[in-house]
């Protein structure tokens, strides 16, 4: 039954025999070796953890999770999310004490959003590239802190306008995409001088990387990296994130679709990807997690570059409450999504679990 086996790429797969198709190695093209039952047992390598371990295609290690912070004004304030179990509104003292924490577990890059007092919020958004404003005072005193831990600055306007949109808006309300490109130049900037490490746009308006790159080097940042959101959909899944900012009440029932992406389609986000890698950006970030692994394969086939997969805060919700129920293991349940955007391709995953799971990692 076994004679003959190498060179043969397609096989009957009745006689328990694998298929293999053809593929290319150093642009020539070879056969795989194809081999049966039961001289195949695949289950030889599964039987014990440490052959697992051994022989597991993909690993997740603290390093790889990134720690996101819902900053507010005040001292001493740790205020509840109700809408995401466990994670918390926190004052700047709350939030270096988490910071050194998430550091000594191994975590090596926290990702930083504002919620911002309603009187500071306007139609022009001109708080987001205050100098002063919280997440420039944030980042100045982490630095000032010497943690040794990167520090990841959203660039977005949705926390700062009246209206909860990422962008300036018209009259009609319709959002304005170079006049917005304009203000989030200044807010990087001014992010950039207090000491962020990463410039993270996620409003995904048109030809914002190129004008962020060219005002980073015009301004002499050029070490500052740019970590786009490349593929932001309009998901439902932002509601808990829209609590933790204050935006919600704002938007009410508008909605981002006219700048986010459509939910139907996947080549696109392969086009937009490229334009932002053109534009400059050092790595991307694919935004939903779950529901999008299709989204991170396609792109992580197309450019070589490192993506960064966003477990949203409704996917996190989704996975915390059904835990908490005893619909399933909830820490494990944690661990099988994270992994499943390694195996799809991601280098890093943004998670409001990181720090709780590299602890049971650890």
């Amino acid at each position: 039954m076994r004679q003959n086996l190498i060179g043969k790429s397609i096989l009957d797969i009745t006689s328990y025999k694998s298929v293999y198709s053809k593929k290319m190695v150093n642009n020539k093209q070879t056969k795989m070796v194809s081999i049966q039952y039961p001289s195949t047992r695949l289950r030889r390598k599964r039987n014990a953890k440490w052959s697992r371990d051994l022989f597991a295609e993909n690993s997740l290690q603290p390093f790889n999770l990134i720690q996101p912070y819902f900053l507010t004004e005040g001292l001493g304030v740790k205020e509840p999310i109700t809408t995401m179990p466990g994670i918390f509104r926190l004052s700047l003292d709350n939030v270096i004490k988490e910071v050194v924490n998430a550091a000594n577990l191994g975590i090596k890059a926290i990702m930083l959003f504002p919620q911002i007092d309603k009187a500071k919020k306007s139609h022009d958004a001109k708080e987001a590239y205050n100098h002063d404003n919280l997440m420039c005072r944030a980042i100045k005193e982490l630095k000032r802190q010497n943690i040794g831990i990167g520090i990841i600055a959203d660039v977005a306007l949705d926390p700062y306008t009246l209206n909860g949109h990422d962008g300036i808006t018209d009259k009609a309300g319709a959002v304005l995409n170079d006049q917005t490109v304009s203000v989030l130049c200044k807010q990087a900037l001014v992010l950039a001088k207090a000491g962020c490490d990463v410039i993270a746009p996620s409003d995904m308006m048109d030809g914002r990387v190129g004008k962020i790159r060219e005002s980073l080097e015009q301004e002499g940042f050029p070490d500052t990296q740019i970590v786009s959101y490349a593929a932001k959909y309009a998901s439902n899944f932002y509601g808990p994130f829209r609590d933790a900012v204050g935006s919600k009440s704002q938007l009410g029932k508008l909605d981002k679709k006219s700048y986010q992406m459509d939910i139907r389609n996947s080549q696109e986000a392969v086009i937009q990807a490229g334009l932002d890698i053109s534009q400059g950006a050092d790595a991307i970030i694919i935004k939903p997690g779950i529901h999008y692994l299709d989204i991170i394969k396609l792109i992580k086939l197309e450019y070589n570059i490192p993506i960064i997969a966003y477990q949203v805060s409704g996917e996190y919700a989704m996975l915390k409450i059904a835990g908490e129920q005893g619909v399933f293991c909830g820490d494990e349940a944690m661990i099988e999504s994270l992994v499943s955007f390694k195996r799809a391709g991601a280098s890093a995953i943004v998670t409001y679990a990181a720090t709780e799971i590299a602890s049971l990692l650890r």
